[in-house]
């Protein structure tokens, strides 16, 4: 499989200060954190160049900052304090001695003003021209520029313009991306609201609370090319991904090529023409993504320019063979690119792994990741890749295995201040159904111990049939059922048969730490007595186990279940002629246990329940960790279910919590501005019937009249 490329050549840009191409970089300083400051170090040791961390006091213990050569604190814990501040960074840069800043994406990486300043202080910046970061960062300005160089695009519309016949309208931050700032409005009185929120949102995420509206077309196909350019009049359109499976407009799932590109005929050519007259428009020069939105016909809309590397750069790599982060600093320091890109060749598909859970509106998740193995994989890096590519020997065929880009490690905690995405996992295959094949095997074998994600909702769309056929549209959750796809890939008597295991792995565990009687087995008597019995909970649903054993093995309701062996880590048991060894991962009372028939996570019920632990009917209690932006109600408000209560900002997301029911607040236990934990009560709605109403004596009327006056 291979798409035509092309180049084509364009005034050369020319940067504030341009650099010396006899003076190499030699140290660069990753503007970023987590995963993708991981991923351009790996690029800098490869090719023997220093590197340097900064980090915020919430990342102290984050992989990136061990990994650097260099690593300079900024005080603070959010990311106004920290990675939004140019100066803090490039103070940093010139204490460590870097003489180059990389602004990975997200944070500064779409900041002009950064870019000058960078650039200003006699540093490398690794990134597009100043202008071109102005121009595209304004998505306002950006689509104006694009319709005038013959790109298809949407309209823009005024938000105090826009009536019942322009709905659906999709509210967007003008600075920035990555979902934030972004809601979709089918009614008009809810606009203002939105827009309100998207503003802020926008703010705390970019720094810019510009926000506009432009028509929402409610199933559609999110297709982006990856362009590269020099300085020296060569633009590169390298291939396609599609993103089109998303969350909140945050993508999900990653693929190149298109599958619709490659089914429609003449798509890929116009794609290519329509990015590379975007870059020549703006004399590009650099990494950069150009986005459309199409329709099932081929025909497409120009959504947006990105003057960064993407998140979901790895599967144009593997299918290519390229190091996007190897040219970023080859074209920074003034060299030229080849006059053709190299072929596409094979298929890469990309899953983001995140802390959250999808059947709880996607609702994020913090905590400690007490043990994560993605399995045999190359980090950061192209799997073998065929005869004159990069990464080794491969087939003829191309790529073929996995690799992993990710910000954490087992021990990692996962906080409330910044994006909960543990990693990005990659297959890539000769063909587009053995990539999905070897993903979904990949997700579902991998260890994750102690938080919640979204890993079975990844399995099964990797392996549902609408997916195969390459019917990806960005309605697809909506289309197929969330709660369909979310729901956990082992149940019934393959988690009862689990859940035992588990409960047999605890209890030798438990036999091998007593002090005395340690050969006994797990609840022996000399008689028969009442069976062992452990409870544990799985998405909320309990989930009891019951055996004994005895003299003749194992006794459980479990039909034709026998144990072959077992110990703390490693049950084998035999159920109904087919023998199956069960791996049990412990940490407290979370409880991992990973088999042949997938995995299955449980959390052991307490056999004693702490009065203190339990709260007031009706209280609604924070479901992470987060500030409080927003209050929507005041005591003694009467409310009906499903209104917004209280907004929380955690992760640079708000979050909304609702009454569970109608009823009256008669608490409200937060202010705005308040950071709280989870499980925090917020509020409590009463039902209607329980509040007892008052009426104040003419004492206390006057007194209030008093009071107003």
């Amino acid at each position: 499989m291979t798409a035509p490329t092309g180049a084509t050549p364009t005034t050369p840009a020319t940067p504030t200060t341009p650099p010396d191409p006899d003076t190499p970089v030699t140290r660069v300083l990753v503007a970023n954190r987590g995963e993708i400051a991981r991923r351009v170090f790996a690029t800098c040791r490869r090719e023997g160049i220093g590197t340097v961390a900064v980090f915020s006091d919430a990342d102290a213990d984050s992989p990136h900052v061990a990994e650097a050569d260099a690593a300079v604190r900024l005080p603070g814990l959010s990311s106004a304090e920290t990675y939004l501040r140019g100066d803090l960074v490039i103070d940093a840069a010139r204490r460590a001695g870097a003489d180059a800043i990389h602004p990975g994406y997200g944070f500064l990486s779409e900041n002009a003003e950064f870019a000058r300043a960078v650039q200003d202080a006699g540093l490398v910046w690794i990134g597009p021209p100043m202008k071109a970061i102005e121009i595209m960062g304004s998505k306002v300005e950006s689509k104006a520029m694009m319709r005038d160089a013959g790109v298809p695009v949407l309209d823009r519309l005024d938000p105090a313009t826009v009536t019942d016949a322009d709905l659906p309208v999709l509210v967007k931050a003008s600075a920035g991306g990555g979902g934030r700032g972004m809601r979709v409005v089918r009614d008009l009185a809810s606009l203002p609201g939105e827009i309100e929120g998207a503003a802020r949102e926008a703010l705390s995420a970019f720094g810019d609370a510009t926000v506009f509206c432009e028509r929402y077309l409610e199933t559609g196909r999110h297709i982006e090319v990856q362009v590269m350019a020099d300085r020296h009049g060569t633009v590169w359109a390298v291939g396609e991904r599609e993103c089109s499976i998303q969350r909140r407009h945050q993508k999900v799932i990653e693929e190149a090529p298109s599958p619709l590109v490659e089914r429609t005929p003449g798509m890929r050519e116009r794609l290519f023409e329509a990015a590379r007259a975007a870059t020549t428009a703006i004399d590009y020069e650099g990494a950069g993504t150009v986005e459309f939105l199409a329709d099932e016909r081929g025909e497409f809309y120009f959504l947006e320019t990105n003057t960064r590397l993407q998140v979901e750069h790895p599967v144009t790599e593997c299918t290519t063979g390229l190091d996007l982060v190897s040219l970023q600093l080859h074209v920074a320091a003034g060299g030229a690119l080849p006059g053709e890109p190299p072929p596409t060749t094979g298929h890469a598909i990309e899953v983001r792994l995140y802390a959250e859970d999808p059947a709880r509106d996607w609702q994020p998740q913090s905590g400690t990741l007490h043990e994560v193995d993605l399995g045999p994989a190359v980090r950061f890096d192209v799997p073998a890749f065929g005869p004159g590519g990069a990464g080794g020997a491969g087939g003829a065929d191309g790529a073929q295995g996995l690799r992993v880009d990710s910000g954490v490690e087992s021990g990692s905690v996962v906080g409330v201040h910044y994006d909960p995405m543990l990693a990005k996992v990659i297959a890539v295959a000769p063909t587009r159904r053995r990539a999905a094949a070897v993903l979904a095997s990949a997700m579902e074998r991998a260890v994750l111990v102690g938080l919640r994600t979204n890993r079975d909702l990844l399995v099964r769309v990797l392996r549902h049939p609408a997916f195969l056929a390459g019917d990806t549209d960005t309605a697809f959750f909506t289309t197929h059922g969330l709660a369909a796809l979310a729901r956990p890939l082992v149940a019934g008597d393959e988690l009862r048969l689990s859940a035992l295991a588990a409960a047999l792995a605890e209890a030798a565990g438990r036999r091998a730490a007593a002090p005395v009687g340690r050969s006994l087995p797990s609840g022996w008597r000399n008689l028969p007595s009442v069976p062992q019995r452990t409870a544990y909970t799985v998405d909320g649903e309990d989930v009891v186990v019951e055996y004994r054993l005895g003299r003749d093995g194992l006794v459980t309701d479990l039909d034709d279940c026998a144990l072959v062996r077992g110990d703390a880590r490693s049950v084998v048991l035999d159920h109904a002629g087919v023998r199956r060894t069960f791996i049990v991962i412990v940490h407290g009372s979370q409880v991992a246990v990973h088999s042949s028939l997938g995995p299955v996570a449980l959390e052991r019920r307490p056999r004693f329940v702490d009065p203190s632990a339990t709260v007031a009917a009706g209280s609604l209690v924070a479901p992470m960790p987060g500030s409080v932006v927003r209050l929507g109600v005041a005591v003694g408000d009467r409310v009906t279910a499903g209104q917004p209560i209280v907004w929380l900002e955690a992760m640079k997301m708000e979050h909304t919590v609702t009454a569970p029911a109608d009823g009256v607040v008669t608490e409200l236990a937060v202010s705005v501005g308040q950071q709280v934990e989870v499980d925090a009560v917020l509020a409590v709605v009463a039902e209607p019937d329980s509040v007892t109403t008052e009426t104040p004596t003419t004492d206390t009327a006057e007194s209030r009249e008093g009071e107003q006056s």
